[in-house]
Order: structure tokens, then sequence, then C-alpha cells
């Protein structure tokens, strides 16, 4: 947090003289970025809102977002160390935008297909697009991080070595180190007709060689792989003692191995050594209709995952044209799929640092999750529940509420039954080991896990295992739909009677992305609630028509058709001259029907407040289609992630969160919930979070018709940062 900035109070946030989009803005700063989404001519009112010209292309826009992260590494109101993180989460980024959406536009191209999405866009146009604007972006990468940040490190005595600069001393230390580090467990690859070139790992750190002279067979130099060791670090901390004083320092894996290639081969000559590293299609794809055990192919799919099909390959900047055309050739890649590093092909790895380093004033001040006032006494959440619904937002306030519930009720002999769903949540989790307890108690545990949260199937697939040994019903959902849906439901005896409590989320049952994610928890023992998210699980479970859920919104069957519907009712508000006004905040905004609905309602004169973080397709400012329509996106200390709708609904607002965001996805092809906010006073206390975000002049970048982002700054106005006010409002107090 930028100490010159303490932030306003949400109350002094949102005074009648602060700067808003009903006023005059205030100066935004252009992103000088390209972004590869070009102007087009503007469509008259007449246009039909499916004209492919209304839409932009969800790909590019998520390019989009990556860019508006790494723009974060240049800010100098972040602290030294995050600038960096912010720089590995690109790079963290564009590795599963290479291993998802790349690889499947390369699979719709491998397969004939030209379908296009709303905006129009064939699959080659896609990639020839993403193409230009991520090879731009790369290099700026390097750029930032060769000529921004190390440099900035340095000076706080942080220093990476390169080879050049190591002392004789150091140098000696690499030496030992690589004798009885490295050499053990590398293993050299030459190629000829018994040394095929081998099958790598994706993501994984090689080298490809140049030898030339003989070896012991007599064989002629030719070309080697040499596979840097998966058990390696690939940032190395040099001694304290090695060092120049008060200097932290470290040197790359990469630089160990370059500097003793000749060793590998001994009696060759080494002519070159260049690093490179292929990056796979990582989807899983597992068809319901072949699969009679989920959790059996998964566990060959996530084998399989590792050596799918190559969609990038980045190699040294110094790699001779003949070798990087060699390896495009081995990977069956196209000249645009090459990508030219100034520096480490796995800048990833470079998070290993963050945690080495023990510079606090690096980074951004440390803070307590605040709690509500009613959860402060020592009672039991039982009680507290019952005398009204809690609001959490996370991570200004605490998560821990949520693991002490399932704790009580892990204890609790009144408590007969715990439901819950899991996404991402990882197999030692304290929610896990809650769980765990209240099966061996002998409560009725029923878990339902969602086993393909990519990237995450395998822990999903432990703690599947550790629930199962301890007694409790594991469920997989259903086949064809993912469980995205955050819900606990807890089933009580109290004076003879049977209680439902439950949770309700934006975000996962994950402690550590808690204190990361913005996320909403609702705790209730509203009766409409509970029995509506009894009734889901009944659903999710067991088998049968849809159940009759009251309250809650649940896809794939209701929730898209409800949200069309609530935006269209705005829309006829505001056509009988009302006032009319909605505010979604979510991650995406990718689904035509529902980017239509808005599109209706900023024609009848709804004004439009979308705060979508990342993929937004909608276009906004188009006179007579959706110039009633705003558009920005917060990045941030926080990765926003609540899922938040606010309607105005001619004076009888309704306040709702999510679990879905606005994309086909989340609406037809997972079970998810939206939920209302009941209790008006925790209503109103999220519409006023939605408007601190509304008033942001720090970390808010708007769209334009473009397709542009432009990033707000506060001018002369009082500088706020929707983040940094709500964790002054809810935190702890130091």
């Amino acid at each position: 947090m930028n100490a010159s900035r303490r932030p306003p109070s949400p109350r002094e946030a949102l005074t009648d003289d602060t700067p808003t989009d009903s006023g005059e803005a205030p100066p935004l700063r252009v992103n000088r970025t390209r972004t590869g989404i070009h102007a087009k001519p503007t469509p008259s009112p007449e246009t039909e809102l499916d004209d492919p010209s209304l839409y932009f292309n969800r790909e590019l826009s998520n390019l989009q977002f990556n860019i508006r992260v790494l723009e974060q590494a240049l800010d100098p109101s972040h602290p030294l160390l995050n600038r960096l993180t912010f720089l590995l989460i690109f790079s963290s980024n564009l590795d599963e935008f290479f291993e998802i959406r790349v690889a499947g536009l390369k699979h719709q191209v491998m397969l004939g297909s030209e379908d296009t999405g709303a905006d129009g866009m064939a699959p080659r146009r896609v990639l020839a697009e993403i193409s230009r604007i991520a090879h731009e972006q790369v290099d700026r990468q390097y750029h930032i991080l060769n000529d921004v940040l190390i440099p900035a490190l340095e000076e706080q005595r942080i220093r990476y070595r390169r080879r050049a600069q190591w002392t004789e001393a150091q140098r000696g230390w690499v030496r030992e180190y690589f004798d009885e580090e490295i050499m053990p467990v590398i293993s050299p690859i030459g190629l000829d007709p018994s040394h095929p070139f081998p099958r790598l790992v994706n993501k994984s750190l090689n080298f490809i060689v140049e030898l030339e002279g003989k070896d012991a067979f007599g064989r002629e130099g030719g070309l080697a792989i040499l596979p840097a060791p998966r058990s390696l670090p690939r940032v190395i901390r040099l001694p304290e003692s090695l060092t120049e004083a008060g200097y932290t320092e470290y040197v790359f894996l990469s630089s160990m191995i370059h500097a003793h290639a000749q060793e590998v081969f001994p009696g060759m000559e080494v002519r070159g050594c260049y690093q490179f590293r292929l990056t796979r299609n990582a989807d899983l794809s597992v068809d319901p209709e072949e699969v009679s055990d989920l959790a059996s192919a998964l566990r060959g799919e996530l084998l399989a995952r590792r050596y799918g099909d190559g969609v990038r390959l980045e190699v040294a900047d110094n790699c001779p044209d003949e070798l990087a055309n060699f390896l495009l050739t081995q990977f069956e890649l196209e000249p645009q799929d090459l990508y030219r590093v100034n520096g480490p092909v796995n800048l990833t790895r470079m998070m290993s640092v963050l945690g080495d380093i023990d510079r606090p004033d690096l980074l951004y001040r440390p803070f307590t999750p605040g709690l509500p006032k009613s959860l402060k006494a020592d009672t039991s959440l039982f009680e507290v529940i019952r005398q009204g619904d809690v609001l959490l937002h996370h991570p200004f306030q605490s998560f821990t509420p949520i693991e002490d519930l399932l704790r009580e009720a892990a204890r609790d002999a009144d408590v007969l039954a715990i439901k819950q769903t899991l996404y991402r949540t990882g197999a030692d989790s304290p929610i896990v080991g809650a769980l765990v307890e209240a099966a061996r108690n002998g409560k009725e545990v029923t878990v339902v896990i969602e086993l393909r949260a990519r990237f995450d199937e395998a822990d999903n697939l432990a703690l599947a295992s550790r629930l199962q040994e301890a007694g409790a019903i594991v469920i997989y959902g259903v086949m064809a739909y993912k469980t995205h849906a955050k819900m606990l439901h807890i089933v009580r005896r109290e004076k003879g009677e049977l209680r439902y409590y439950a949770h309700l989320g934006t975000g996962n049952y994950h402690a550590k992305t808690a204190r990361l994610y913005t996320d909403y928890s609702l705790l209730t023992a509203n009766e409409t609630l509970c029995e509506d998210v009894h009734m889901v699980f009944q659903q999710l479970t067991g088998m049968g028509k849809p159940r009759r859920i009251e309250r809650l919104l649940h896809a794939p069957f209701v929730l898209h058709e409800r949200l069309v519907a609530m935006i269209d009712r705005e829309a006829k508000v505001a056509e009988k001259g009302r006032k009319a006004h909605l505010i979604i905040k979510c991650n995406a905004l990718t689904e035509p029907k529902l980017i239509r609905a808005l599109y209706r309602a900023s024609r009848a004169g709804v004004q439009c407040d979308l705060i979508i973080r990342g993929m937004c397709c909608l276009r906004p400012g188009v006179p007579g289609i959706s110039e009633n329509i705003r558009v920005r996106s917060i990045i941030g200390r926080f990765l926003e992630h609540t899922r938040v709708f606010h309607f105005h609904n001619d004076g009888k607002p309704e306040t709702w969160a999510s679990s879905a965001d606005f994309m086909e996805r989340n609406m037809f092809h997972r079970v998810e919930t939206g939920f209302p906010i009941l209790d008006k006073k925790l209503a109103q206390r999220v519409r006023k979070d939605l408007e601190t975000y509304l008033v942001d002049n720090c970390q808010s970048w708007v769209l334009q018709e473009d397709g542009g982002y432009r990033q707000q700054q506060p001018g002369e106005a009082a500088p706020i940062s929707a983040q940094e006010t709500l964790l002054y409002a809810y935190a702890a107090r130091a």
C-alpha cells in the first residue's frame, strides 16, 4: 500500500463532490500498449444486436487482461517485489493461455473448423492476431525485467548474477554445486538413429547443444538435448560468504548448466548451448459417453497432459536460426509459434525467490482480516447465524469463520449431517480436515468434489481419497456439468426439530486464496435459502426432474433466463421514463444473449455500470447501442473475484451474489448458484462496496469503444483505490 495515500473511508470515498462517471471524469492515462483490437465503423442504431462489429473477440480480450497485469510491473505505487510478482503472474497467465486457449484454436484449425463466435473472427485470424500481440508483449516483459526491475532490485541489494559477473570465488562454488547437485542427475541425450528426438515434458527447461568431435564410440558430433533436472530449483541463492556485503545474490540454474555444458560431453567440443522450452496443449478431454469411472479416466488424462501437442516454442534469443527451425520442425510448429527471449525461458519459476527474500519493506504492508462485531464474541456460530445473516467480504474480512463453523459442526453432538461442494481447496486444507473429523465422529458427511477443476485435478483426486478413507460419501457431481457452485449445508437438531444452516459464496473453500482474492461469503439460517441449498444438493447427488427452488438462481436451469429477465425488467422501467440503473461485477462477460440484453437496456436508457476484471466481449460507447454502458476493470493487490449484481428495480432494489460469471460455460455447462442478499443492511453495504469500485481512480482501467483500455488517474482529485478503501474499512485495526 502506498504510504502517501491514506485511503478514505467508504463514506469519504463516496461524497457528492467525488468525480464519477456521471459527472466530470478524472483525467485518464492512455495505455499505449497495442491491443490488436481495432475500431470498426460505428453501426447505425438500427443495426441488429447480433452484428459482429458489436462484439470483441474473447481470446484477444483475454490477452488484454494479461497486458493490464503486466502494466502493474511498471506501476511505482506497488512495492518492488510485488511489481516483480505481477510480471511473473503475467508469465504464468500466458502459459495457461497457450496451454488452453491457443491449443483450442489450433485444434479447431487442424479439424478444418471455421466456426466463429459472436465477433465473427475465424480461428486462423485469431491465432495470427494472438501471435502478433503476444510477441510484442513478451518482448516488453523481458525489457521490463532486464531494464527496469533487475536494476531496481540491485539498488535494493538484491542481485541476479549473470555468468559474466561471477567472481572467481563464485565460479568455484558454482563448479562445486554443478558437480555435486547437477551432474549426478542430468541425462544428456545425443541425437542419432538410435537416440531419436526425446519426448519432452510440458514447460520443462531444456538445452539444445551443438557438438563437434567424436565420442567414446566413435560417433561424430552433432546435436544433443540436455533436459534440466526437474528436481532442482531454477534459481539458487549464493552463500553470504560469497556475496558483496549486505547483498542477497542469486544465480540461475540455466547459467550453471551453460557454464559447465562442456563437462557433460567430455572429449567433445561444445560449439553452442541454447535453452528452450516447449508449451503443450494441457486441456483435458474426457468424453462423458465413454467414461464409466471419472476418477480413473482423469488419472490417465493427467499423465497425457504432460505430452500434449506443442503450441509454443520459447528459445534463447541468441539461438541460431537453423537450430530454432530444427526445433520447430520436431514439434510440428510454425514460425509464428517461435518466441525468442532475452533471459530465462521459464520466468514463472522465479516465484520461488519471493518467499526466500526477507524484505518486508519491499512488499505490501501486512494486514489482519477483520471480523463483524457479531463474530467477535465467544458464542456458538450457530447462535450468531440464527440471529441474522452474516456477510463476509474477503480478504478484507476473515475466512476463518467458515472454517470455525465446520469445526464446530464436526464436534457438535446435535449436528446430524454436513454437505459441501469443493472445487479448489487443497487436500491438506482446514476445511477438508474438519470434514474428515466430522465423518469420523459419525456425522453424515457428503462432499461433491469437482475433479475437473483445471490444474487442480490431482489435488482433488487426493482429497477425495482422504475423505473416502474417513467414511465420507464422495460424489463427483454431474458428468456433463462441472459443479462450480460454492455451498455448505448443515443439518442440526434443535429443541426436537431439525434446523438448516448454510454458507453460500462467490469464491472457493481455500484459505490461501481467501487472502488474495476478493469474494463474498454469506452465512445464513434463512429457512427458504437453506431449503433451496438442500434441494440443490439432492439434485446433485440423486436423480430426478428439476426440483422446485424458491429463491436461489440455479444453473444450468434458471440462472441465465432470470438474469436476462432482470436486465429486461430494468429496461422496461427506463422506457417508462423512470430511473433505471444496474451494476454488474464479475470476472468475465462473454455470453452473447446477456450482452444483447445489456444492449437493449442501454438503448432503453438504463445506466449500466459493469466491473469486469478480465474478458469483456461487449463493446461500450456505441451511439444508439451501448452509449449508456461503462465498463471498467480493477487490477490491484488482490485478484477481483466477486460476482455481484445490483438492480435498482424501480426503487425496490435487489442485490445478488453468485458463483457464476457471465459466460456461456457458467450459464449452460456448470452447476452454479446465484443467491439474494435479503438483509437490507447487508445489501446496502454491498451496494456501497460496488460504488467504491465505481469511483476508483488509481487501479481502474476503462474499456474504450475501440477495444483498448485507459487507466484512470486522480489528476487533481483525491486518489481513491477501491481495494485500499475496503481494506481500511473492514480489516482489523493494527
